[in-house]
Parts: C-alpha cells; structure tokens; sequence
C-alpha cells in the first residue's frame, strides 16, 4: 500500500542523513518529492539515487538560514506541482555543544537561524498553500536536544521548534491541518560523525551526557523517516501538536 499516492512533499535537508531516508522512504510510498539542499552535487546525487529507484523527485538549491530562500523553495514547488500537502522541516546543524559561556553571539544566532528560523520561515509560506486547499501536514525535526542536553543555542531552536509545532496546530486545530514533530536521538548521520566533532566542546558534552541513557542501542536515519511518515500519512488524521521521541528510550534516563 503506497501512504502517500498522489502527495507532494517538500523535505528541506533532504540530500542526506535523516532527510534522504525520508525523502527516499517518501517516494516509495508514491509521493512527489522536492527536496533542497546547499550542495548542488549532493542534490543530485540524491536525485539520481532516488530516481532511479523508481522515486518522483526534485531538488532545489537553496540557503534556508534566509527567508527569501525559503520562499524560493516553495514558489518552485507550487510552480512545478500546483501544491503542498506535506512539509518535513529537517534541515538543521549541530552546535558543537556549546554553553553558554563559551557560545558567541554569532554562533548563537547561525544556529538559531538554520534549526530555528528555518521552521517559522517556511512553515509560514507552505501555510497559505496549505490554507488554500484545507489540509496538509507539516512534520517538523525537532531533537531530544529540546530538553536542554545540547549545546545553548541548539536546545534553544530545538524547544522553540517544540512551541511551534503546538502553536501551528491549535491555530487549525479545526481544519485538516495538522503539525506535529519528531525528536530524534542519537542517530549515527554526517553532522554527528567522528570527524563533525573533532571541535564540539567535549566537557560540556560529556555533562549533558550523564542525563542520558547512552547505553542503548541508537536510532537509526530510517527509523526517524518512518516516524515522520506516519505523521505525514492520513493514518495519523486525527494527531496534531504532538512530539514524538524516536530514541530507543535514551531520554528517559
């Protein structure tokens, strides 16, 4: 059974990690793709990967710390399409877990701006789309980094992904609107690999760590996109503001 036949989702950050799974995952169960990214040739690596696979998909090069890009992005997807019924808001970067005495004001703001700004920005023009045609669903990537055991800036945009899904959804509680999230764990992807950490802040890392449960078994990018796929699918009609953790329990340590 195809869940998402005749669908048109955007998936920001969906040239890698959790967003491929899911761009990929997506097109198997029969939707229309469009997925950005800043690397044109990781784009199209995934174009062709997916492609041929079978899958319906698009990129967009695009920078979506900034609005008019963000726009940009939606305006291609209309312009090829007509449409949006499901938006995956994933694109993201890590914050070299950083507190707050060693964040600097610019390294505060470059995060906030990519895992933070990026979800208002883009939410807010799939939106008049979405309420046009009196349905969709966004499916946002928050991280358990929401409840603060990240660096300052990261559980910040993360918990402020967290109040905007609830947000969102009490604002078309009455529609077919819906927005719920996802919280990835540990999940082994490109911004968490051995050689993205070599300059993460490794004493404040290891403190957020005691209020982990490290010792089971990591998620992996496949199960985070089968989560975001249930919320992106009719079977989860009648959800809306919700968060759901996808850690193999890590944060309930």
């Amino acid at each position: 059974m195809q869940r998402l036949e005749h669908k048109v989702a955007i998936i920001t950050g969906g040239n890698s990690g959790i967003g491929l799974a899911a761009a990929s995952l997506f097109c198997r169960e029969g939707a229309k793709v469009v997925i950005s990214g800043r690397r044109d040739a990781e784009n199209q690596k995934a174009v062709d990967a997916i492609t041929a696979a079978g899958g319906e998909i698009m990129a967009v090069c695009a920078d979506l710390s900034k609005q008019e890009e963000c726009k940009k992005l939606v305006d291609a997807t209309i312009a090829k399409y007509g449409r949006i019924d499901i938006l995956v808001n994933n694109a993201g970067i890590a914050d070299k877990h950083m507190p707050i005495t060693k964040c600097t004001e610019e390294w505060y703001d470059t995060v906030c701006k990519i895992d933070q700004y990026t979800v208002y920005y883009m939410s807010k023009y799939a939106l008049e789309h979405m309420e046009k045609a009196g349905k969709g669903a966004i499916v946002n990537v928050s991280s358990i980094g929401s409840q603060g055991v990240a660096g300052i800036s990261y559980s910040a945009a993360k918990a402020a992904v967290n109040a905007m899904t609830k947000n969102i959804a009490i604002q078309f509680a009455q529609t077919d609107i819906r927005c719920n999230a996802v919280a990835p764990g540990p999940t082994p992807t490109a911004l968490n690999a051995p050689d993205a950490t070599v300059d993460f802040d490794m004493e404040f890392a290891s403190a957020t760590a005691r209020h982990l449960d490290l010792t089971v078994p990591e998620a992996q990018a496949e199960d985070q996109a089968e989560a975001i796929l249930f919320f992106a699918s009719d079977a989860a009609k009648a959800i809306t503001g919700q968060i759901l953790y996808v850690d193999h329990g890590t944060s309930l340590y």
